[in-house]
């Protein structure tokens, strides 16, 4: 097993805390403290704590993105393509509980420019939905009539919620609560025959 860098611990520990305390509510003292650190110790290895809430939070987009893109170019229906990026959405939420409350709460403290960022990197997870809907009604699929964008951000809300009351080793698996909210959501989006 790798030993963590010094940076990585940073990281971490800072995930854990922002989720547990918020960003705001978390000092550099907080963080060296639970570090083992001085805290001036810490600006030999980060500029500061927006550093940390950015790369926290662009951690948690890589992991989307690496959880989402290979099904771009997948040989499955539209239907089984929803189904599974739901299920790696919420997989990726459900194994990073921490970096996802941050990912979902934190990024709104973030100055002007780093929120325009992470904003960017963001729409790119949503760009993601509305492609793979856009597919759907290109097939004859899903209805026509779809507000695309209204959509993506629906199954996006859905999916990320989970943070809020996924416990692990509760009654259901993360691949199960994918499965019932896609077996809700088809419905409402197949061209009825």
């Amino acid at each position: 097993m790798q030993t963590k860098t010094r940076k990585e611990q940073i990281y971490q520990v800072a995930g854990r805390l922002f989720s547990q305390r918020g960003y705001h509510a978390t000092s550099m003292r907080d963080l060296a403290s639970q570090l083992g650190m001085q805290g001036g110790s810490l600006y030999a290895h980060i500029s500061g704590k927006e550093e940390l809430l950015v790369e926290i939070v662009g951690q948690a987009t890589d992991q989307f993105e690496a959880a989402l893109n290979p099904l771009r170019a997948a040989d499955l229906s539209p239907q089984q393509k929803l189904r599974e990026a739901v299920r790696a959405h919420i997989r990726v939420v459900t194994d990073n509980l921490e970096s996802a409350t941050v990912f979902f709460h934190e990024w709104q403290h973030l100055s002007p420019e780093a929120y325009a960022k992470v904003v960017a990197r963001r729409d790119v997870v949503e760009k993601f939905y509305r492609d793979l809907l856009e597919e759907g009604i290109d097939k004859g699929v899903f209805r026509q009539d779809l507000n695309v964008k209204l959509t993506a951000i629906m199954i996006l809300s859905v999916s990320n919620w989970v943070y809020t009351w996924y416990r692990e080793g509760g009654p259901l698996s993360a691949e199960q609560i994918a499965d019932q909210y896609v077996d809700m959501l088809l419905p409402g989006l197949l061209v009825q025959q």
